[in-house]
């Protein structure tokens, strides 16, 4: 996959490009969250996007991570505005626990699902497809097993994706993380058929 034709929206200070690798390290303070709960609105986070036209694709990428405070995260992100975005990630929780989760974001206000991974698993594949205005996103271990993480719409109407990979740090702290084995192909999310 061609590193090249992505973009960044909010750049890290520190950062390295290869042919087929990202690797940056997080500035503190930041974050993707809207209004929900909590009340604050960050739009800061490091992303690296590509924008996609297609209808219907999927999207996979390894995400390799040592987080250093709480709440670090990486992962993958949609991103058409600061009120319409979706992020998937695995976030430091305490020395022990690790929150696998994902964000949708729809009109201003964030969402929040997750389930409590082993802190020394720092390592995931994630795998994002989409059909039209409905998207699937799986994580994979060892990138040959995928398992279902949410199936979400987006209801903006997004003609063109911008998607890949993201990372932020929302405590005064930095981490490095890595990307790599970028791929963006045809729709491997089976087509749904109603029983008869």
């Amino acid at each position: 996959m061609d590193l090249s034709q992505f973009h960044w929206l909010n750049p890290p200070k520190v950062f390295k490009l290869t042919a087929a690798t990202l690797t940056l390290t997080t500035d503190p303070n930041t974050d993707f969250w809207q209004r929900t709960y909590y009340g604050f609105r960050n739009d800061n986070a490091h992303a690296f996007l590509l924008p996609v036209e297609k209808t219907e694709f999927s999207f996979s990428v390894r995400v390799a991570w040592k987080p250093e405070k709480l709440y670090d995260q990486c992962g993958v992100v949609i991103y058409h505005d600061s009120d319409n975005w979706f992020k998937a990630s695995v976030e430091l929780e305490s020395e022990t626990v690790g929150r696998l989760g994902s964000v949708v974001t729809n009109l201003g206000y964030s969402d929040w699902a997750t389930t409590d991974i082993d802190a020394v698993i720092q390592t995931m594949v994630y795998r994002l497809s989409r059909r039209g205005p409905d998207f699937y996103i799986e994580n994979s271990y060892d990138g040959k097993v995928f398992q279902q993480m949410r199936m979400f719409h987006m209801h903006a109407p997004l003609e063109t994706v911008n998607l890949g990979v993201y990372a932020c740090s929302p405590l005064k702290s930095s981490f490095q993380a890595e990307f790599s084995d970028f791929s963006l192909g045809g729709c491997v999310w089976q087509l749904h058929q109603n029983p008869e």
